[in-house]
């Protein structure tokens, strides 16, 4: 199949905007909880549509009575927390426009966005963050801003209070009102894996539209008013940033946690229905168990259990469950699963997994102890979901079928085309961009290669610009099997080369969370340097024989004949990895160069 498209389930007025999902939520129920805040460890507060609504109204007059017009920019840098969502919504509730920043981002960065988005004022969570903004200012010689509001320092009450000087309530009701699917919500910028980020210009439409649509489908029976969920990745990412709308459309209860290493004891406490997540969390999640388990004796029964989950989830999907099978399952079920949705709180029986692939085995684990993981697939550019999986539509390894008004095509040499209610205005600034990117009949170019089968389901491959051609002519999805190495508890990240080279290689990192455990069951030091530890025998045993297993999966021309371990890992402060943790390919290549120069300056492995 070359194309496949969702009709609309719904008929959404255009006159409607962003805005107006905050305001059926408090016609509907003003009493349900929309937001909860943990005051103490383990204690949260409720708030109720009605309280976030009184607030993010004080918030926009606060606004527009310091001087924000319709139309005007006003960013926000901060974590993942409470005010985030609120203050998004009292920019759109003053007229104004959300311009995200994410909390790591450079002054070089940051001052990039406020030029070319013509950032009137922002929101700052902390003092480093206000002096990366003033630098970022001062060093590219930009206008002062209107105002940079503290979050953590009563700046938010400072907004509040000028609410007194602020416009009537007709003039904001105007204000909040005027917008309909068609005008700009927000310029999401691309982290970018390569050259300066992109503004998506993305419409209240895109947001609106797609969250009712959303959640006329079967998502509708897990995102609604008895639903709820911790949000703990960035909220200056599009992924996170629809969900918090979704959540908001359906008055699902939402709690935040800024530290991941608090996101345990949160769930636990907060206790979520449903999680959203990038496969990373997904892999250390089933990483840490198996790690615990060993520590404790116990690995031989995860490893059975684990591969329990898996057959009874491939068993299930296939319409027939063994009886011997359901039987082991309920055994491991008290024994093993149980445990592990305790672990994320207890009551979550979904989650979605955007911004990577997740993988079969991964997908089939979590839906085999009852965590039914509905793998979806998107970009900045097409407000996160073009495509998912959903309750009764669901097959694993897949990214699922696109959501109602959406659509999908692969081209020619397999590149993936989205077009739909969820697709971006264009690029801001770059009309040139926006021509190459997006075609006269409305089909975006995502860069992404992938396939549709006969029931119109899509499943990714990989990135058309990272494929890897040898010296000998052959084509090489990295993809595939850095999926597969990294899915193991050692391995941090692994990054595939072989552009132009005799073989494919990789360079692999170890994960400093679940390292110790490891070593202390191999009889190895838990304070040995990471730099010994990259030569070391019991390790480099253990990632070879994680690289043959992955390795299998794919022609010898295709498979990982070589390896360096790294000697330190990739991260978003170093500039190796976005803020959504995707790699930058061109900044790893380029820092580990003579790594990489060392595992080709050496005689071809087995011949190549």
């Amino acid at each position: 199949m070359r194309e496949f498209s969702t009709d609309k389930v719904i008929q959404v007025p255009q006159d409607l905007n962003t805005t107006d999902l905050l305001e059926r939520q408090v016609e509907r129920d003003p009493a349900n909880t929309l937001f909860a805040v943990q005051e103490t460890p383990g204690q949260w507060r409720d708030i109720s549509a009605a309280e976030f609504h009184r607030d993010v109204k004080t918030l926009a007059r606060g606004l527009a009575g310091a001087g924000i017009e319709p139309g005007d920019k006003v960013a926000i840098m901060a974590p993942t927390r409470y005010e985030w969502t609120l203050l998004d919504f009292a920019i759109w509730y003053a007229g104004a426009i959300t311009i995200p920043v994410y909390e790591t981002s450079s002054p070089s960065q940051v001052a990039w966005i406020v030029e070319d988005a013509g950032v009137k004022a922002a929101f700052c969570a902390t003092t480093s963050h206000q002096r990366v903004v003033e630098t970022a200012i001062r060093q590219e010689k930009l206008p002062t801003l209107l105002a940079t509001w503290l979050i953590e320092n009563d700046g938010l009450n400072e907004v509040r209070a000028a609410a007194d000087h602020g416009p009537s309530e007709e003039e904001m009701e105007s204000r909040r009102a005027t917008a309909n699917l068609d005008d700009l919500a927000t310029i999401i910028y691309t982290s970018g894996t390569t050259g300066k980020p992109k503004g998506c210009e993305l419409t209240h439409g895109n947001f609106t539209e797609l969250t009712l649509q959303t959640l006329a489908t079967e998502l509708g029976d897990v995102v609604n008013p008895k639903a709820s969920t911790v949000m703990f990745i960035p909220l200056a990412h599009v992924f996170a940033r629809f969900i918090s709308v979704l959540a908001v459309g359906a008055g699902s209860r939402v709690g935040h946690t800024s530290d991941i290493k608090e996101l345990v004891d949160d769930l636990q406490s907060f206790q979520p229905t449903f999680l959203l997540a990038v496969p990373r969390v997904f892999e250390k999640v089933y990483n840490g168990a198996k790690l615990k388990a060993e520590a404790g004796g116990k690995g031989n029964i995860f490893e059975k259990g684990a591969h329990t989950a898996i057959e009874f989830s491939k068993a299930r999907e296939s319409g027939k469950v063994p009886l011997g099978l359901k039987i082991k399952h309920a055994v491991f079920d008290k024994l093993l699963y149980g445990k592990l949705r305790d672990a994320m709180g207890g009551q979550v029986t979904h989650a979605v997994s955007g911004g990577g692939p997740l993988g079969a085995r991964l997908g089939h684990f979590f839906a085999g102890i009852g965590v039914n993981i509905m793998e979806g697939y998107g970009l900045t550019e097409t407000t996160a979901p073009v495509t998912v999986n959903r309750p009764g539509l669901t097959k694993i390894g897949t990214v699922g079928l696109p959501l109602p008004g959406n659509a999908v095509k692969i081209n020619e040499d397999g590149e993936i085309l989205a077009k739909g209610v969820c697709l971006m205005n264009g690029y801001h600034h770059r009309e040139d961009l926006t021509k190459d990117a997006i075609d006269a009949d409305g089909w975006f170019a995502t860069g992404d290669i992938g396939e549709l089968d006969a029931d119109g389901y899509l499943t990714i491959k990989g990135r058309k610009k990272e494929i890897i051609v040898t010296a000998s002519g052959k084509n090489v999805a990295p993809a595939q099997l850095e999926d597969q190495v990294r899915a193991d508890a050692v391995v941090s990240q692994c990054l595939v080369v072989g552009e132009n080279r005799p073989f494919i290689a990789a360079l692999v990192t170890l994960d400093a969370d679940t390292l110790p455990g490891w070593l202390a069951q191999n009889g190895i030091d838990q304070n040995t340097p990471v730099a010994e530890l990259a030569e070391h025998p019991k390790v480099l045993e253990h990632v070879q024989s994680t690289i043959d297993k992955a390795n299998e999966s794919v022609s010898r021309a295709e498979s990982i004949r070589a390896f360096r371990i790294t000697r330190e890992d990739f991260t978003v402060e170093s500039g190796q990895m976005t803020p959504s943790l995707k790699i930058k390919r061109d900044v790893v290549v380029r820092d580990f160069e003579v790594l990489i120069e060392e595992i080709y300056s050496q005689k071809d492995p087995n011949k190549a």
